[in-house]
């Protein structure tokens, strides 16, 4: 016995679904984005109920104590997690949406006769798996639990390409058969391929993958909405697949890369590999008082953020000195590169949680000309997104990157902790040029006392 009818549940999964394709919509700004998180919730919201008024009674009890029971694991962690880690938590969500995807289908096979859908619940298994395990590792690395380096081994692309083999020969074998103990198999193999696929990849194209494996979820709950019969699965999965693929592609190109480069490089030491040598080269350093005389005396300021500035929790700070320089008629702008930080929008999160105005906000594609017309670019926390490399140096693991035309500026200063390179493990000759000066420290306390010393100017 159920509560609702199957056509009221049919329109209770469109409103959900409409609720999804606009939540999306709200996504594409920073002035929408809270409206479309909200209206995504709401989508949620009522596709919860409608499948607790049209499920049977009996499995009410069981749904309310895998909610509770998942509340209570999920609740504390993402009231604990720090903006930093938000792409771990990202990473460690998506696994599990992948890793649920397939275990319904594991359990859905034995009711399932038609050859098609056996097709669909290898799909589910072999996708989910993949993005399961290939999740854990992305969180691991982020998590600095493991290396951040490229894992590789003699043999490794032998390896995959056998592991892909057998996975395809046992997927085959659950269509035909229908063996439980093929399929629970199956689910071994892909989560090998997970692990294999994602050990290669190191540095700063870990978050790529996230999206990528963000992408493979959503295939894997679209598929297991055809196993379950379930259209609304089949909806949000499809949205879920097509924006992470869209993303994957967006922060590819950001990096000047392709998605095959990206995954695949390792094999041929083509993949950015995160490095902890430090630099002996001589740099021009400077105090807190000459960099606030430098700012509070220009017409023009661009502060470029990244994640040095996310991981000492400095936006507040950098908001307050913004203010302070506007107060005194100075331009300030943020220049925002697609993959500054951890995932796209790290940056316009961390800046709109200060309260820093969207106008300040610029993309790479309508800050970068405007470079040459600042008298100060001050970098707080970024390296690889400001890196001439990225256009000078072939054969640099950043190599065609387009990055933030920061070179241009009459002066240059970067906030940095030490002269430790960022993720793709190479030096960034900027910092050596005659323009640039540097203010070492956290960079939550370097802005601090800058700011300090603008106010008393």
């Amino acid at each position: 016995m159920t509560l609702l009818s199957p056509v009221w549940t049919a329109l209770l999964y469109l409103a959900a679904a409409v609720c999804f394709i606009l939540a999306l919509k709200g996504l594409n700004s920073p002035r929408t984005a809270r409206q479309g998180n909200l209206v995504g919730a709401f989508g949620a919201v009522i596709a919860v109920v409608a499948v607790f008024l049209s499920v049977h009674l009996d499995n009410i009890p069981w749904i309310v104590g895998s909610i509770a029971v998942g509340s209570a694991v999920a609740a504390p962690v993402a009231r604990r997690v720090k903006m930093t880690q938000m792409p771990q938590l990202v990473a460690l969500f998506n696994g599990v949406g992948g890793g649920a995807a397939a275990l319904v289908a594991l359990l859905e096979l034995a009711h399932s006769d038609d050859g098609w859908m056996r097709v669909a619940v290898v799909f589910t298994l072999l996708v989910g798996a993949v993005s399961f395990a290939g999740s854990a590792i992305t969180f691991a690395k982020l998590q600095e639990l493991m290396t951040t380096r490229p894992v590789v081994f003699p043999g490794l692309p032998v390896v995959m390409s056998l592991v892909l083999l057998a996975a395809v020969g046992t997927g085959a074998g659950v269509v035909v058969s229908g063996s439980q103990a093929l399929a629970v198999v199956l689910l071994l193999l892909g989560m090998v391929a997970g692990v294999l696929l994602v050990l290669p990849v190191g540095g700063a194209d870990v978050p790529i993958v996230i999206s990528l494996l963000n992408a493979f979820t959503g295939l894997a709950v679209a598929a297991s909405g055809l196993v379950l019969g379930n259209v609304l699965l089949v909806v949000a999965g499809t949205l879920v697949g097509a924006s992470g693929t869209i993303l994957t592609r967006a922060m590819a190109a950001a990096m000047g890369r392709s998605v095959a480069g990206i995954l695949f490089g390792a094999f041929r030491g083509g993949s950015t590999a995160g490095s902890t040598a430090v630099s002996e080269r001589p740099v021009r350093s400077s105090s807190a008082e000459d960099v606030a005389v430098l700012l509070g005396y220009a017409q023009r300021v661009i502060i470029v953020p990244g994640y040095g500035l996310a991981v000492a929790q400095g936006q507040h700070t950098a908001a307050e000195l913004a203010e302070a320089l506007e107060e005194r008629g100075v331009d300030v702008d943020f220049a925002i590169h697609p993959v500054a930080g951890r995932m796209p929008g790290h940056m316009n999160v961390l800046l709109a949680e200060a309260n820093v105005p969207y106008e300040s906000l610029k993309e790479m594609g309508e800050i970068n000309s405007e470079f040459k017309t600042a008298d100060v670019a001050l970098v707080v926390g970024a390296n690889d997104v400001v890196n001439p490399a990225a256009k000078t140096t072939a054969g640099s693991p950043i190599y065609g990157m387009p990055i933030l035309e920061v070179s241009q500026a009459r002066q240059v200063v970067f906030l940095k902790r030490s002269m430790r390179p960022g993720f793709a493990g190479i030096e960034n000759d900027l910092m050596y040029e005659p323009q640039t000066t540097l203010l070492f420290g956290d960079a939550k306390d370097s802005l601090a006392k800058v700011l300090a010393a603008v106010k008393g100017l």
